[in-house]
């Protein structure tokens, strides 16, 4: 016969069960935590639980790569009209109910936008002495431009920021993969290599993760910033992991080459106002650090200073979150002056470019 038990144990077996429903609401709570960071700024929802979206706009908005609310959120009324084949009217309401959803466009409070900044992640770039000049490192839902002459280490920030994404928060990656857009020619897959194996990283796993697209043409450079999304999402879906590093080297490579003369200016300018801003979105959409490298030109009219200056006028200059003017030195060294920042004085750092990829001197 079993034995009853007495005030005590009755006692003791309620605070035990109240106890172990109050690890059971914590660890709950945690995974809804850890969860809702996991999600970031990118979150999957069905585009049909949009208002005014049916299934055939749905179908649409995801063939142009609209897959997400967020993705519709920072679209224009004029840009989804166009690709859902539905009035402006239609679209701005739809852009509406996606920005209600995805919280994108009210007012804030400046405690709720630095809540938000504590999202953005830095990526190292393998010197200190860089590292401190951008703040931390190179950072995510920002546009960091680098622009200098040839053999100044544009092309060599980019191969060690595509292997050091990749690297865990701790030593100062993201966990992420690396979409690349290549202009003129410049991935080199066995400077990954050298780059990955000098991180203790295993090279195949390091290239594997990063997505190579070579633009043939200014079109064809703007058509796969759209393909970089619909990548992005493949690659979160199917693989789990999240892009977060998008390179264009170089930006103005086909622009310059194809827009001769005073002429076509504004052409070109309109056409690159409108990529940089695609780049842009894309960027805070998946919480994507955007890295582009640029060219630059002689000014002759110079007469003291530098007479070098970055190609793309003021619509590269006013689009750029970071610009960094890269500039050679003795040997192994180059020289970085950040030249514009929305927080971060003008200053320089001196760093190496080596066999084993970006370090301090």
């Amino acid at each position: 016969m079993a034995r009853k038990k007495n005030k005590n144990e009755d006692a003791q077996d309620l605070k035990g069960k109240e106890l172990k429903e109050d690890t059971n609401k914590e660890e709950k709570k945690q995974k809804k935590e850890n969860e809702a960071e996991g999600s970031e700024s990118f979150k999957i929802v069905d585009l049909e639980d949009i208002p005014h979206v049916g299934t055939a706009i749905a179908e649409k908005l995801r063939s142009a790569g609209f897959s997400t609310i967020e993705a519709v959120a920072v679209a224009s009324p004029a840009e989804l009209s166009s690709v859902a084949e539905i009035g402006e009217s239609t679209a701005a309401k739809i852009i509406i109910e996606a920005r209600k959803m995805a919280n994108i466009g009210g007012f804030e409070s400046g405690d709720r936008i630095l809540e938000r900044r504590r999202k953005v992640g830095k990526i190292t770039t393998g010197s200190k002495a860089l590292d401190n000049l951008l703040g931390g490192g190179v950072e995510t839902q920002a546009i960091t431009e680098l622009f200098g002459e040839f053999g100044s280490g544009k092309t060599q920030i980019c191969h060690q920021l595509a292997v050091n994404v990749q690297l865990p928060p701790e030593q100062g990656g993201l966990n992420g993969s690396v979409i690349v857009i290549d202009t003129e020619n410049t991935f080199r897959p066995e400077r990954i290599i050298q780059m990955a194996e000098a991180k203790g990283l295993n090279p195949d796993d390091v290239l594997r993760n990063i997505y190579v697209a070579q633009a043939y043409n200014s079109n064809h450079q703007m058509l796969l910033v759209d393909n970089a999304k619909e990548l992005a999402n493949k690659i979160k879906q199917e693989e789990g992991k999240r892009v977060r590093l998008v390179i264009v080297d170089s930006l103005m490579s086909h622009f310059r080459a194809e827009y001769v003369g005073r002429g076509t200016l504004a052409d070109r300018q309109q056409k690159l106002n409108r990529h940089l801003h695609d780049l842009m979105r894309l960027g805070e959409v998946f919480n994507a650090a955007i890295v582009v490298t640029n060219q630059v030109q002689a000014k002759p009219d110079t007469f003291f200073g530098d007479p070098t200056k970055p190609v793309g006028g003021h619509i590269v200059a006013h689009t750029a979150t970071f610009r960094i003017y890269l500039r050679k030195s003795k040997g192994e060294l180059r020289v970085a002056r950040l030249i514009d920042s929305p927080h971060l004085p003008e200053s320089e750092a001196v760093f190496k470019v080596t066999e084993r990829g970006i370090e301090d001197r």
